[in-house]
């Protein structure tokens, strides 16, 4: 005990010194860089305002009324009236939080309260706030520590409680007379984590327990909202399932069968009250499956049709099922749209399906389409010039195994001699998480000034389905490796830029797949810039302690009882493989309170990988050589996945500030 003691002391003592270090690193740094940084937070703030006005966020239809939220106010609006006339109902500040912002609202179906989670950059976790609507709305309730939550009635809001970023209590809170809040459900298995959803009739309310492979789902009947949920399939191993609900039948998105791809499967039964013996798997009946290397997206019912948003070699486009002809019609989206978000649509008998389209350099654009006329409206925007001249390209890398990955470019088309421009290079594959593609000022910046982007979409991500993200995780990580290789070589064969312009942009498990290219392909990329990565895998996953671990052993394995597992984890690892040769510049943003990615594990693999360039550097006396610059700039405020305006700023400053005069 004495021993175990003295040694975390002293572990929590090497993490001070480090940190220290890195804070005077940083402050000896950063002055350098002033001048520039303000030219690019005055481009940045040109660009956000200018496209903030122009898409606003999406809206929340109940009949005649328009509910919005813009700058952390909640707005009501009349649907005939446009949103001219639109009234403010309440602002965050008014409820004592200026510091945060709105993360999800849920409207009660008579309209009479309002709930929404309120979130600041530096947790993650959220406080929702229950609001009394009417002349003069007020505080109902304030409950800590929410993480999803959904209305089951007028007056009853079931809620999951959040710790340790976990997700295992499900609650149930009343707003009538007699006022009470009863624990309905706990999760047992420290792989699973609980979320909440409203079919989209609002008939039930589904209790979801997922793993990364894994579900099981309760029904609450919003009949009988004070019931006991019923379970509508255990959980087996490997099979994942969604439930909607549709005149009396639940429709099911499920893995069940061969492929394990996402299938729109029947229940034979029809319900009347939830009978717990009847809508297991042995009587789903096949609706529609999707093709091979097809992804899921998003799916939304209505009362005749459902919308099925997919994507296949990065190319979005919906599949609009009838339930009444049976017929499945196709529709093409614009080839530059990345990111589809539908808007809220609390009455599912409506005739039109709204949604936003956007891109990495393309502002959200509203859309809307009409079932009746089976055709796509598109909003009208004033575009300006630089995203009209902004050109997508779709390409297919050949990885090591001669699979296909997809990359997607963005560039300039009036740039000339494209081998010469910087190029920024994006990747993740994990989790079965598509790469985020969604509009940011910087990239729009970045096209500007000439750069050209390039997101790869790796396997282990989930680009093309659920075999996307199993050939990409656990033993096959590797694989993801080689995409990433393959695609960063095709780009410069095609005159996309060269090794010496070019940069990879990586985020939290991205940061795997970068840093372990940092190791095995350093004369490929002349920087790296992270933000808040996981770099050092194999000790993170021997610590069980730690809140994700075990959770996370279905995407990287468990070192700790499998010895292959821990060999192939080492083979890979970012910390583990650095070693004396010439490594490109790197630029890490880190959050000194991130509760998912240990800061002292990115302290060591900096203080690692400096050690390992300076070795090179002082062992070789070849012409021309250099020593990379390697900073770590450690965030005070912040959390890990921040998407704050200053994280904004901080992306494009670390790409200027690692890269030599003639990068840009």
């Amino acid at each position: 005990e004495r021993k175990q003691n003295t040694s975390l002391v002293t572990l929590d003592l090497l993490h001070k010194n480090l940190l220290k270090a890195e804070r005077k690193n940083w402050n000896n740094i950063s002055p350098t860089y002033k001048a520039m940084t303000k030219r690019i937070k005055e481009k940045l703030e040109e660009l956000h305002n200018m496209h903030t006005l122009d898409s606003g966020s999406p809206r929340m239809r109940f009949g005649e009324n328009v509910y919005f939220e813009e700058n952390g106010c909640i707005f009501l609006a009349k649907a005939d009236d446009g949103e001219r006339n639109a009234e403010i109902l309440f602002s965050v500040e008014d409820l004592g939080f200026s510091d945060a912002f709105i993360q999800r609202i849920r409207i009660s179906p008579d309209q009479r309260h309002m709930a929404i989670s309120l979130k600041n950059e530096n947790s993650e976790e959220a406080t929702c706030i229950i609001m009394k609507l009417g002349n003069l709305p007020i505080v109902e309730k304030a409950i800590p520590s929410v993480f999803s939550f959904e209305w089951a009635a007028n007056d009853v809001l079931y809620y999951t409680t959040q710790k340790n970023l976990k997700c295992r209590n499900v609650f149930m809170t009343t707003f009538t007379y007699q006022k009470h809040t009863k624990l309905v459900y706990t999760e047992q298995d420290a792989r699973f984590f609980v979320d909440l959803y409203c079919t989209k009739d609002r008939r039930f309310l589904t209790i979801n327990s997922n793993s990364k492979t894994t579900s099981e789902v309760w029904l609450v009947d919003c009949r009988h909202p004070f019931e006991s949920p019923a379970l509508v399939q255990a959980r087996t191993t490997g099979l994942i399932y969604h439930i909607e609900h549709r005149k009396d039948q639940l429709y099911i998105l499920t893995t069940y069968g061969e492929p394990a791809e996402y299938k729109a499967i029947l229940t034979d039964n029809y319900i009347h009250r939830i009978n717990l013996d009847t809508y297991g798997k042995e009587n789903w009946k096949l609706v529609y499956a999707l093709e091979k290397k097809t992804k899921l997206v998003d799916f939304e019912m209505f009362s005749d049709d459902c919308i099925m948003v997919l994507k296949n070699a990065g190319h979005l486009y919906l599949n609009v099922v009838s339930f009444v002809s049976h017929l499945v019609q196709s529709i093409k989206l614009p080839t530059w749209a990345c990111e589809f978000e539908l808007e809220s649509h609390p009455e599912h008998t409506t005739s039109t399906c709204y949604f936003q389209l956007s891109s990495p350099v393309h502002p959200p654009k509203r859309f809307a389409y009409s079932f009746k006329e089976n055709n796509l409206i598109e909003q009208a925007v004033q575009e300006v010039p630089i995203i009209m001249n902004c050109h997508t390209t779709r390409l297919l890398a050949k990885s090591k195994d001669e699979t296909l990955v997809p990359i997607t470019v963005f560039h300039n088309k009036n740039s000339k001699e494209l081998h010469r421009r910087p190029l920024l290079v994006h990747v993740y594959g994990a989790y079965g998480i598509d790469l985020n593609m969604s509009f940011k000022e910087e990239k729009l910046m970045l096209i500007e000034e000439g750069w050209i982007l390039a997101y790869c979409h790796v396997r282990g991500g989930g680009e093309q389905g659920l075999g996307w993200h199993r050939d990409g995780c656990q033993h096959n990580k590797l694989k993801g490796l080689h995409d990433l290789r393959a695609c960063i070589m095709l780009l410069h064969q095609l005159g996309f830029s060269q090794p010496k312009h070019t940069a990879v942009a990586a985020a939290s498990a991205g940061g795997v797949l970068a840093g372990a290219l940092c190791n095995t392909d350093p004369a490929l990329i002349r920087a790296m810039v992270l933000q808040a990565p996981f770099l050092d895998v194999l000790n993170t996953m021997m610590q069980t302690h730690l809140p994700l671990t075990i959770e996370e052993q279905e995407e990287w394995g468990n070192p700790l009882e499998d010895e292959k597992c821990m060999k192939y984890i080492k083979s890979y690892c970012p910390y583990q493989n650095i070693k004396p040769q010439c490594y490109p510049s790197v630029f890490i943003t880190a959050y000194e309170n991130d509760e998912r990615i240990p800061l002292t594990g990115i302290l060591q693999y900096v203080q690692k990988l400096r050690k390992a360039a300076l070795d090179h550097a002082s062992r070789t006396s070849k012409k021309g050589n250099r020593i990379p610059t390697i900073v770590l700039d450690v965030q005070a405020n912040g959390s890990h996945c921040d998407s704050s305006w200053e994280h904004s700023l901080n992306e494009v400053r670390s790409l200027y500030c690692r890269a030599p005069k003639r990068f840009t």
